[in-house]
């Protein structure tokens, strides 16, 4: 017979549900942004949309946190868990471009009536960088906890 314990379970439900939403929103946004690059109706798309998974990605990388936090609680910071810290202050600056530079810009261009307009290709392509950080360190730290869960 095993044994439950309470406080692991939650941290572990916690840890899930934020990849559960943050890379689930983040997919939608980054599949929208790819569209973008060349077509006017993904990228006015993609500026209506981000408006929904921008939150949801904070909420994701917010319950990854407290999840984390409860989950490796016992463990030292080092190996998987490290790797996660690491993952998580990558992802938050990475947001924080997101949040504080792109999405500004994408409002301020829909303000003015320019939402179906491409993008310049200088923010294509930091949006394309960060698109890439964002996807290995969802998929990456998703792939981790794995590894981790099976090898505890």
């Amino acid at each position: 017979m095993f044994s439950i314990n309470l406080l692991d379970t939650i941290g572990l439900f916690l840890f899930i549900a934020g990849f559960v939403i943050g890379l689930g929103a983040v997919t939608v946004i980054d599949i929208h942004g790819f569209l973008g690059r060349k077509s006017s109706y993904w990228t006015e798309a993609t500026t209506r949309t981000h408006k929904v998974t921008k939150p949801m990605i904070w909420a994701g990388i917010f319950l990854t946190i407290i999840g984390g936090l409860i989950f490796y609680r016992m463990e030292s910071l080092a190996g998987i868990p490290l790797i996660h810290a690491v993952i998580v202050i990558a992802l938050i600056l990475n947001g924080y471009f997101l949040s504080f530079k792109v999405s500004p810009f994408l409002l301020k261009r829909e303000k003015e009536g320019k939402s179906g307009e491409l993008l310049p290709q200088s923010w294509q392509n930091k949006i394309m960088v960060s698109l890439i950080v964002s996807d290995v360190g969802w998929w990456g730290g998703l792939a981790l906890l794995v590894v981790y869960l099976l090898n505890r």
